[in-house]
């Protein structure tokens, strides 16, 4: 499963730092530019979660092989994109059915103890940014060929039917997966509030493992099933989890929404150097997922203490990147950021996985990425009107989401505490 990951990553950084110059080529205007990708995003925002649900539903092995043969589909229509009408349909595809990463991750948690989840999450993100980190280099030294942006997006539809070989030829052993997941929820003594709620309405729908499914059954059957539990997961208690990954992920992305121009107008220094910047701090943040091993067993496992103790760290080196009066300080913020971030990344995943159960891991995994989108959306609006005000703006806004989030999870730290120890791995 790393190594599909790595490829998928890999292909789509390809192309994507390349489209903005494609469309623009075949004569789009920036507003119409604009609009197709605001589509996508938009497409992600309400695809995500459907798609992970379906995933719970039908299994991971034909869930996982369609979206990876819609995309080469989408990416091979984008290699005949000639027009922007086609260019806009050949978006429509990945749109809907880009999640085979959303995917991956839940059939690992299908596949490992909740006690090893975050270690493999980890090497997974780690697997998957270093395809991140090496395919806008080979995409920017092909698009310097003749026909070099068709030919990148046709070498990315094949990169992704070698990943559906490579998915077709695992190991497949749903059933056996999905009847020990059944055996251990068994076995679970403790409970506590979130989890309950969300079993409550999930269990008329997780009744049936996701390999009994057949992926064949009438198509009415699946759609109500899979908005049965939506609606199973709207009516859990699982808000404060979603929210502080959404103000999260906001922070985020702000820190990195103006962060050339800010260095520029702060600086002086050129973009070359806000890029190298960002290189290394992709680079740092795959050798953060390496090391979450021996992290979380120094936290003995406590993926909530390791959680919070991170988006503090966050909020702190957001704000001195955002009080730094020297270009050392940005560098030295921007080395622990690239720690931090991927390990919060990575707990609040399995905060969301251990809290609302694995029997539906597909489903809340496509739940967050959904949130995740509406951060993507919101994000740009906050960065344009902060930088209004300061160059250091965003940043400001980032500190103060962060210590919101902070917040939460301090205000609900009870709902994963019992007798001063948080319980959230199963011993």
């Amino acid at each position: 499963l790393f190594l599909p990951s790595f490829q998928d990553l890999f292909g789509v950084s390809m192309v994507v730092p390349l489209m903005n110059l494609h469309i623009k080529s075949l004569g789009a205007s920036p507003t119409v530019a604009g609009i197709i990708g605001s589509l996508y995003g938009i497409m992600q925002l309400f695809s995500s979660t459907f798609v992970g649900c379906w995933s719970d539903i039908v299994g991971r092995r034909y869930s996982l092989l369609a979206c990876i043969l819609l995309s080469a589909l989408g990416y091979f229509l984008l290699g005949t994109s000639t027009t922007v009408f086609l260019f806009a349909i050949s978006r429509v595809p990945v749109g809907i059915f880009k999640h085979t990463l959303s995917i991956s991750k839940a059939l690992l948690s299908d596949l490992v103890s909740e006690r090893d989840r975050p270690l493999v999450m980890g090497r997974f993100n780690a697997a998957s940014s270093v395809g991140f980190i090496l395919g806008p280099v080979v995409g920017g030294y092909l698009t310097e060929l003749e026909g070099g942006f068709y030919q990148t997006s046709f070498i990315c539809a094949s990169i992704f039917l070698l990943n559906a070989g490579l998915v077709w030829m695992l190991p497949w052993s749903e059933e056996n997966t999905g009847n020990r997941k059944h055996e251990q929820s068994k076995k679970r003594t403790d409970s506590f509030s979130a989890k309950a709620n969300y079993d409550l309405h999930l269990k008329p729908v997780t009744n049936g493992a996701v390999a009994s499914d057949s992926p064949f059954q009438s198509p009415w059957v699946q759609t109500a099933t899979v908005l049965k539990r939506i609606k199973g997961i709207a009516c859990s208690d699982l808000w404060d989890i979603f929210l502080v990954r959404l103000l999260m992920s906001v922070a985020i992305l702000l820190y990195y929404s103006n962060f050339s121009l800010a260095l520029e107008e702060r600086f002086g220094v050129k973009p070359l150097f806000s890029g190298y910047l960002m290189s290394y701090s992709s680079a740092l943040g795959v050798l953060a997922g390496c090391l979450l091993g021996p992290i979380t067993r120094l936290y003995q496992h406590n993926t909530y203490r390791l959680l919070l103790h991170s988006s503090t760290f966050t909020c702190t080196l957001i704000l001195l990147y955002a009080s730094a009066l020297s270009i050392w300080m940005v560098i030295l913020s921007s080395t622990f950021l690239a720690f931090s971030t991927t390990i919060g990344r990575t707990c609040i995943i399995d905060l969301e996985l251990t809290i609302g159960g694995s029997e539906a891991s597909g489903t809340l995994l496509g739940v967050g990425q959904s949130v995740t989108s509406v951060g993507r959306i919101i994000a740009p609006l906050l960065s344009g009107i902060a930088q209004e005000f300061s160059p250091c703006g965003p940043p400001s806004v980032a500190v103060a989401l962060a210590l919101v989030a902070i917040l939460i999870m301090n205000i609900n730290k009870q709902k994963y505490c019992s007798n001063g120890n948080v319980k959230l791995k199963n011993q």
